[in-house]
């Protein structure tokens, strides 16, 4: 792609949008950036683009600004049916996203790593099982650094792994992974998508591009994502934890194996699987086969998996004092994310969720809180929705906060209970991100041991 003197505009200036517009200007583009908040919001942002002599447009999106652009960047965070991206195709502009332009320039083999929950934790895993073949790598993507930024360090023989989302998905065009994962698709984002058939869809485009001699990996032990076989032209693997798979990672007794058309490869003991969670059974075994189809060796991803730790705000243990354990699940955005937090613990759960509302379901929460939750604390924009709809499965905390919230969860609690940060909600009504949510968390507990133990 030529972008000497070429004008382009990039939409949005998030993480990847700033980097994305720093990308472009460095091609020798000509760069203007539009973001609808407020220039007070953005003040580091624009002192970094205008000394790079970037133009930087804020407090809205000017129709003219998209007019006579010959590419336009769309940042993950900006819907695609915004009237300006709308009127910027029917001019016959063209519009990619930031992962779309990164892949575009990235020396290698991508492995592109999506699904409703657990990307994070599989994309750091594979990035460190490759690295541990003695291969290149490079991690980044929704996770850490942009795809963009990525660029520069890549060379012919390097494996970059990359985080995608469902919003990232939506804008390529020739993006293209050798290996491409789906871990599991469940309801979330329908206040984006608006229909989870047009979630299911976003998350498939990542299958557009392969060809024979690539590869897709699925979950066999979920349907919506094991129904997408039929969408990708590339070699078809699996990974389960509940049967046998034709070609895969899966479990057989107390071991892991992975099955290739050489036969049965045995990886490693469960035994010696670090993480919580059936879910992050799963992650370890979508992070597997991986590993072989890149073509480590079964020792080496074995170390990697033993030495792998929780990902911060992934079910991540924080602190135990009382007798009492609290676990940060910040990144469980979403309510099958909670879920899969919930059946990490038998019983004896305070659990404190809300924040701000995705179009979810939370009926389906019914049953795990009257089994295993032994109070609820609600906090955030969602919180009055989430009360109407699970009124009658645990006794409800309406803390307001996420400061009341640990407070009271912690007086509450006795010794052999946990209190579980899951908050299947987005982050955006009280904190940054989920994790600054996450952080503050932390922050809260570690202050009341110390004032605990004074």
């Amino acid at each position: 792609m030529e972008l000497n003197n070429k004008r382009v505009l990039v939409v949005g200036l998030g993480k990847s949008g700033v980097a994305s517009a720093l990308f472009l200007k460095s091609r020798g583009a000509r760069v203007t950036v539009s973001d609808s908040k407020p220039e007070a919001e953005l003040r580091d942002e624009i002192l970094l683009l205008l000394e790079h002599g970037i133009t930087v447009e804020t407090g809205g999106h000017g129709e003219r600004t998209f007019r006579g652009q010959d590419l336009i960047v769309v940042s993950p965070g900006v819907p695609i049916d915004a009237p300006q991206l709308v009127q910027a195709r029917n001019l016959g502009e063209l519009l990619i996203g930031e992962i779309e332009l990164a892949a575009r320039f990235l020396a290698g083999p991508i492995v592109a790593i999506t699904g409703a929950n657990g990307k994070t934790t599989t994309t750091s895993l594979a990035g460190e099982i490759i690295a541990a073949g003695k291969f290149s790598t490079l991690v980044g993507g929704n996770i850490g650094t942009p795809a963009i930024g990525l660029v520069d360090q890549a060379g012919p023989t390097t494996w970059t792994v990359l985080e995608v989302s469902s919003f990232q998905l939506e804008t390529i065009v020739e993006f293209r992974p050798r290996i491409a994962v789906i871990l599991n698709i469940t309801p979330d984002h329908l206040d984006r998508h608006k229909t989870f058939y047009n979630y299911v869809n976003a998350k498939a485009r990542i299958f557009e591009n392969q060809r024979a001699e690539d590869f897709s990996v699925l979950n066999a032990d979920e349907p919506t994502t094991a129904g997408l076989a039929d969408r990708t032209r590339a070699q078809l693997y699996w990974f389960s934890r509940k049967k046998e798979v034709e070609r895969g990672a899966f479990v057989r007794g107390a071991n892991i194996y992975f099955r290739d058309g050489h036969g049965d490869h045995e990886i490693m003991p469960l035994a010696e699987v670090g993480l919580k969670g059936a879910h992050n059974l799963e992650n370890i075994l979508a992070g597997i086969s991986i590993g072989m189809l890149v073509g480590c060796k079964p020792e080496q991803i074995r170390q990697a998996v033993r030495n792998f730790k929780a990902v911060e705000h992934r079910l991540e243990f924080v602190a135990r004092f009382a007798g009492v354990d609290y676990y940060n699940d910040s990144k469980a955005t979403n309510v099958d994310a909670t879920i899969k937090a919930l059946e990490s613990f038998p019983a004896n759960i305070h659990l404190i969720l809300g924040g701000k509302d995705k179009g979810s379901d939370y009926t389906v929460l019914h049953d795990l809180l009257r089994e295993r939750v032994k109070r609820l604390y609600t906090i955030g924009a969602a919180a009055e929705k989430i009360e109407s709809q699970i009124k009658d499965a645990a006794e409800i905390d309406h803390a307001e906060t996420l400061e009341n919230a640990v407070r009271r969860a912690s007086a509450a609690a006795v010794a052999g209970d946990v209190i579980l940060l899951a908050p299947a909600c987005a982050s955006f009504d009280q904190f940054q991100s989920y994790e600054h949510r996450g952080r503050v968390f932390k922050e809260l507990v570690h202050s009341l041991a110390v004032a605990r133990s004074s």
